[in-house]
């Protein structure tokens, strides 16, 4: 089933072209469907690249989405046209009062502020209490996940020495991560993009048994966590990432200082005149296409029970039969 997005969205064209299946709105209206309702906390710079990045493993799935974009009201970027914002976007105070399948929150060029000096900290701690009671699942990224997990748990992020930059190998946790539905087709070790300038740290987690560690690097730290009991996840990395993300980033820290360290393991032989190859896309639509599955399995059919507790997983009861 294809993914439901504006006609004018410049993700559109970008993934028509590319082959993901699109429905516009006034066709979706006219299916006998039910979507899964994704909303999508926006707060990188470029942010249409992001939109096409995540609609892309988002409209890969057999289910109809719908995504919703979302963006904070107390700070506009700068570099970001406000035609696009104002046209595509929608603030927490516009859709207070609906319900949601799925809330991604995406990473920002903030992770080596303190959360609390955050120009938009007060609201978007507003928005994760709010997805308490409106959103059924939560999957948060890089900077995002960061944030969600000092929110929820009090996890203090730490700063590296150096930027930690390139594809890394990760490994799925023995036990918490084999058993996880969210890794479910994974091998036992992958490979993940990571561009981060800090971290969270296994020994800062919270000692309590529905935050589990599902995929890690003895190199890179930690790289998947989950909360069960809340259904949230909190991915530091960024599978989302297309061939050339790192690249751009690459070139674009050289042009401002020249003591830019290349990212490892992503061009062949470390040699940046070389073309780099993708070797994480099939993990990204694998971990996005488990997440999906999941939330169609538990989610209740009336959006009004989001929120309340009021849950059926048609799979437990089939289990008790």
């Amino acid at each position: 089933m294809p993914i439901k997005l504006p006609s004018d969205l410049p993700a559109f064209h970008q993934l028509e072209a590319e082959g993901v299946q699109l429905i516009e709105e006034d066709a979706a209206q006219r299916q006998d469907i039910r979507p899964m309702r994704i909303g999508l906390v926006n707060l990188m710079p470029d942010k249409i690249k992001t939109e096409t990045q995540l609609a892309r493993l988002l409209g890969a799935t057999p289910l109809q989405i719908e995504l919703v974009l979302l963006t904070t009201a107390s700070y506009r970027p700068g570099n970001v046209e406000p035609g696009h914002l104002s046209r595509f976007y929608h603030t927490l105070r516009e859709v207070r009062d609906e319900k949601f399948d799925g809330l991604i929150t995406t990473g920002a060029p903030v992770e080596l502020m303190p959360f609390e000096d955050v120009k938009y900290w007060r609201e978007l701690a507003d928005m994760f209490e709010w997805s308490r009671s409106h959103v059924h699942t939560m999957f948060n990224i890089c900077w995002g996940a960061q944030a969600a997990l000092y929110h929820f748990h009090r996890v203090p992020k730490h700063t590296l020495p150096v930027k930690r930059f390139g594809i890394f190998w990760h490994r799925v946790a023995t036990g918490s991560g084999a058993r996880s539905p969210l890794l479910r087709g994974f091998d036992d070790e992958f490979l993940v993009p990571v561009s981060r300038h800090t971290e969270v740290r296994r020994s800062d987690l919270p000692d309590i048994d529905d935050v589990r560690v599902l995929a890690n690097s003895p190199v890179a730290g930690l790289c998947l966590v989950e909360d069960a009991k809340h259904r949230d996840v909190f991915m530091f990395n960024h599978l989302e990432y297309d061939t050339y993300t790192l690249d751009h980033e690459y070139r674009r820290d050289r042009e401002k200082r020249e003591d830019v360290e290349v990212p490892l393991n992503y061009y062949p032989s470390d040699e940046p005149t070389r073309v780099p190859v993708n070797r994480w896309r099939a993990y990204a639509h694998l971990l996005f296409g488990n997440w999906i599955n999941e939330m169609y399995q538990t989610t209740p059919f009336d959006m009004d029970n989001i929120g309340t507790g009021k849950l059926r997983d048609w799979r437990v009861a089939s289990a008790d039969c």
